[in-house]
């Protein structure tokens, strides 16, 4: 325990001792009352005697209680406080979706999103964030364990490829219109396909996995890569060249392909995500469900976070001394004049 100002609690301290144990001016033994003669045959009774201890005692009990309510009173003003140190425990798991949002990929990332939900929802400290690419890389949710935010842009997510799959560049209805949608999956994510082409699936899973911070390498890093794997452009990287990075970064890639992907494809993706010590999953919704599983399988160990000190006032005790002494206080003035 300590005092927030105890500097209050000292000074008053000294007041308390000057006011009670300094000399002070002899006063004259008789102000009020009636004088009265030959009274030390009175004193010497016994019930004198009795009544005298009494008396003493509760001047003594009062000049107590007067200095335990002070004392009380400057212990409340100096502010007790309670100090603890809290050392928040947090998983230490991030995982990102990253989305090939090229239209032939729409299907698979409406199913992807509205599975995801549930898997979001019952986080609890994990990081996550979200990622769409195509010939760029956009950031959607940046890592974060703000959940509302994580489930309120995959509503917005949902809509979009919702509105987007119905192939109808004018439709408008209660989400209103598709442009605003369908801007939240391509922009930033067509950045140059006029000289590099679309569907840069190596550069997609490259850029995604360095949204990982770099100085936290202790923890376990996930991708979910939903895509075609068909390429239709000039990437930097190769599907297979990205895995191998992602490998030496120590990120787990978990593939979701879908359900009209070539046979070649098929074998290069699968490959690709054995690099990472990770699967290729299909669109179903049960292999989602696999995904899930899958990922409560990896570490998750907790990781200390930063301490913080906690000061949390405890005025009870000092408090309630505080009233039992002006209570028992103003009961014994009732029947002593000091």
């Amino acid at each position: 325990m300590e005092l927030k100002y105890p500097i209050f609690f000292f000074i008053g301290i000294l007041f308390i001792l000057g006011f009670f144990f300094l000399p002070k001016k002899k006063k004259e033994k008789y102000q009020e009352g009636i004088k009265v003669a030959n009274t030390e045959f009175i004193r010497k009774t016994p019930y004198f005697q009795k009544q005298w201890k009494k008396y003493q005692w509760m001047v003594r009990a009062m000049k107590f209680l007067l200095i335990l309510s002070l004392g009380s009173s400057l212990f409340l003003l100096s502010r007790p406080l309670k100090i603890t140190e809290d050392i928040q425990e947090q998983k230490n798991r991030d995982i990102i979706l990253c989305m090939d949002v090229s239209s032939s990929v729409n299907e698979l990332n409406y199913e992807i999103v509205d599975t995801i939900k549930d898997t979001v929802s019952s986080l609890k400290g994990e990081r996550f964030g979200i990622v769409a690419f195509n010939s760029s890389t956009s950031t959607l949710v940046p890592l974060t364990d703000d959940y509302e935010y994580v489930l309120s842009t995959l509503d917005r997510l949902r809509i979009a490829l919702d509105v987007t799959n119905k192939k109808d560049y004018q439709y408008q209805d209660d989400y209103g219109n598709y442009y605003d949608y369908n801007a939240l999956l391509m922009e930033g994510t067509l950045e140059g396909d006029s000289s590099r082409g679309s569907s840069l699936i190596g550069d997609g899973l490259a850029s995604c996995m360095y949204h990982f911070p770099d100085e936290e390498e202790n923890r376990t890093k996930i991708i979910l890569f939903s895509t075609d794997n068909s390429l239709a452009g000039t990437p930097r990287l190769q599907l297979k060249e990205a895995a191998a990075l992602a490998k030496k970064n120590k990120v787990i890639v978990y593939g979701i392909e879908t359900e009209n992907i070539s046979l070649k494809d098929h074998e290069s993706f699968d490959a690709a995500m054995k690099i990472t010590e990770g699967k290729l999953y299909s669109s179903k919704e049960e292999s989602a469900k696999e995904i899930v599983s899958e990922i409560e399988k990896t570490s998750k160990s907790l990781i200390k976070g930063k301490p913080q000190i906690i000061k949390t006032d405890i005025p009870f005790i000092p408090f309630l001394l505080l009233s039992i002494s002006l209570i028992l206080f103003i009961a014994i003035r009732k029947k002593v004049v000091l």
